[in-house]
């Protein structure tokens, strides 16, 4: 008897994959979000988290850092994108290497070590702010410099040939020209920074020496707490503004996805 398989079959593993480790999950926050200590309907979840003073510290502590890891990032990050992607295909993709390499080192490791070094410049217990956005810099910068580098590195040339040809000078060819064809690894870049960056509490731990709270940690707290009411409320809350964010930037297209995938 010779069996024949379809190809949809194929994506049956995948479909209880998807079933059982992201949407049931999903569904289980969303039951605790919506409900009380008691099982019953309440959205006093959502309230409590622009009500609660712990809370709200929590969430202005960790806009405050995201917002500004994620410009460090990308100020530090499009210029080298830019000159790894002009430097040519074999020279680039060495250069590259150069900033990829540290993520095949444990995350945590990576984090000691640096922490080590604060120690011995002595600014470990100056700034605990400070600390953790230079932690979150030097972890994220990578996932902003691959998604630009991609798209740039993809970019025609030609268009920059013709504008300079037309008259316009570097910087209005950069303005121009390089800037808007590199818009969806910008995009790309400020997702994979600025949401990461709200809820990495490994980093504010040990860098920050626990002196500030971010949301990832006041998550941690309340599930700790057994508190999973409130949890959940905000780790939903994260995800809805995850997904808004993401459409609202385009970033459910195919370029931006691409942008993503190599990023990962």
């Amino acid at each position: 008897m010779k069996l024949r398989f379809a190809r949809k079959h194929l994506c049956i593993p995948y479909a209880l994959f998807l079933a059982l480790f992201v949407i049931a999950p999903i569904l289980i926050m969303l039951y605790y979000a919506f409900t009380d200590s008691e099982g019953g309907f309440t959205l006093m979840n959502f309230a409590s988290i622009f009500s609660d003073i712990t809370a709200l510290s929590a969430v202005l502590s960790s806009v405050s850092i995201a917002l500004l890891t994620t410009a460090i990032c990308l100020i530090i990050g499009y210029p080298v994108a830019y000159i790894l992607a002009r430097s040519g295909l074999k020279h680039g993709k060495t250069l590259l290497l150069l900033f990829i390499t540290p993520m095949w080192i444990n995350f945590v490791m990576r984090l000691n070590a640096l922490k080590e070094f604060f120690a011995l410049i002595n600014i470990l217990d100056k700034s605990a702010y400070f600390n953790t956005v230079i932690g979150m810099v030097y972890d994220f910068l990578p996932f902003m410099i691959l998604p630009l580098y991609t798209t740039l590195i993809k970019m025609d040339n030609s268009l920059i040939e013709a504008s300079q040809d037309l008259g316009a000078n570097k910087i209005k060819t950069f303005v121009n020209v390089v800037i808007p064809q590199s818009m969806p690894g910008v995009i790309s870049g400020i997702t994979m920074v600025f949401m990461p960056s709200m809820t990495n509490y490994v980093i504010s731990d040990i860098l920050g020496r626990s002196h500030i709270t971010i949301l990832g940690k006041l998550i941690e707290n309340y599930f700790m707490q057994n508190n999973w009411n409130m949890g959940a409320a905000i780790s939903m809350m994260l995800l809805a503004v995850m997904f808004v964010f993401t459409w609202l930037t385009g970033g459910f297209n195919d370029d931006a996805a691409n942008a993503k995938g190599v990023g990962l």
